[in-house]
């Protein structure tokens, strides 16, 4: 199967958002040390929610480890879109990127960029793995994802796999076309589609399961009760970190030892997060019970551990399965 190229249009319209954004990774110049051939500051491309300053001060650490094994200053970008992210690593100019496992999928056919880490939200291995669901204001009809036919829907972009893709092939097998079948509304992130639907734009919203059950009740913005789900996908591989082929072997090894090195609470008792910390969550377990821990990435994981390209070979049997605009080969 051919894998989805990202549309010409996509990639122009990405281009002017990151040349209208002033100081944005398309802007970096040849910035090589001519002696050791290493870049004299690496980029860190992460795609804001609501909250972007949360979001940003959320790696803040994550970055603070990589100068330390490095030595090389390291910035955070944020970029508008995952579509923009990954037209700054197809020129060269983003070094390392956190977005979701659909956009690293797009992304491998266009850059040479590989998976290094993959958010691990508890203690234990593999606890990073997310689930998408579909959720709805209390006293809702909708109860199944068959219920969805005719009713407005949020989405939050049509590259998300938790925000969308993987919502379209269960309606798919339900028998509902996403385009036609029913009125899609792509609100552009999680937070605001779980907003949208307690405001009555939409009737349901289909977002990443750890929004609605930690991030957004921690912002204060939605409390229990306040949603039910009414659909809950297979589990998702986690959230990448991915890192670009063009950078040195040495160099490549080092981010790797820095981001999946260390976790939340070593990253604290390293002195890499004086601000942006918080007390470890019960779902940590005993072990961790009153530790301190860095905000460790824009999940709060607890870690991040190793992954490879064949952790999101799910995302090419979704495409198989989904006949979308942003599934489809253009070549």
């Amino acid at each position: 199967m051919n894998k989805t190229l990202l549309s010409t249009a996509t990639f122009l319209a990405a281009a002017m958002i990151l040349t209208g954004c002033g100081a944005s990774p398309n802007a970096r110049g040849g910035d090589d040390d001519s002696a050791s051939g290493a870049p004299s500051e690496l980029v860190f491309a992460v795609v804001p929610t609501d909250d972007s300053e949360e979001l940003e001060n959320s790696f803040r650490p994550i970055v603070a480890a990589i100068e330390e094994v490095t030595g090389i200053p390291t910035r955070i970008e944020a970029v508008s879109s995952n579509a923009g992210v990954i037209e700054a690593q197809v020129a060269e100019r983003v070094d390392i990127a956190t977005y979701g496992a659909f956009s690293y999928y797009l992304a491998s056919d266009v850059a040479e960029v590989t998976p290094i880490a993959k958010d691990q939200r508890t203690p234990e291995p593999g606890s990073g793995a997310v689930l998408s669901l579909g959720v709805v204001a209390p006293g809702s009809d909708i109860a199944s994802i068959e219920d969805v036919r005719g009713k407005n829907v949020c989405f939050t972009d049509p590259a998300s796999t938790t925000g969308y893709l993987t919502a379209a092939v269960a309606m798919n097998e339900a028998g509902i076309d996403p385009e036609n079948d029913i009125n899609p509304l792509f609100v552009g992130s999680h937070d605001v589609a779980v907003t949208q639907m307690l405001a009555g734009d939409c009737d349901v919203a289909f977002v990443a399961e750890p929004f609605v059950t930690s991030i957004l009740p921690a912002r204060g913005i939605i409390a229990e009760g306040d949603t039910e789900t009414a659909w809950t996908s297979d589990p998702i591989p986690g959230t990448p970190i991915v890192v670009g082929d063009w950078l040195s072997e040495e160099l490549r090894a080092q981010i790797v030892e820095a981001v999946t090195g260390y976790d939340a609470v070593t990253a604290y008792e390293a002195g890499f997060c004086d601000e942006h910390n918080r007390e470890a969550p019960e779902q940590w377990g005993a072990e961790y019970a009153g530790e301190t821990a860095c905000m460790w990435g824009g999940t709060g994981a607890f870690a991040f551990e190793a992954a490879e390209a064949a952790d999101y070979d799910l995302i090419g049997e979704i495409c198989e399965a989904l006949d979308t605009d942003v599934c489809r080969s253009e070549g």
